[in-house]
């Protein structure tokens, strides 16, 4: 599943990195949060390598 922004893609990579143990826990906020403790590695993988060319910066709800 591809990310549909920059900041969806910057996030999954922050709870990645969280997830794998290469930055604590506790300096995740907001979505990066959540995502590290409801999605697995793989998906958070697929994520955080989607290209960020032509993305927009957020996408509104």
């Amino acid at each position: 599943m591809p990310a549909k922004s920059k900041a969806q893609q910057m996030a999954a990579g922050a709870a990645l990195s969280a997830k794998r143990g290469e930055t604590p826990k506790n300096e995740l906020k907001g979505a990066s949060k959540s995502m590290e403790k409801s999605m697995t590695e793989k998906e958070l993988d697929e994520l955080a390598s989607t290209r960020r060319k032509g993305k927009p910066e957020r996408v509104e709800k």
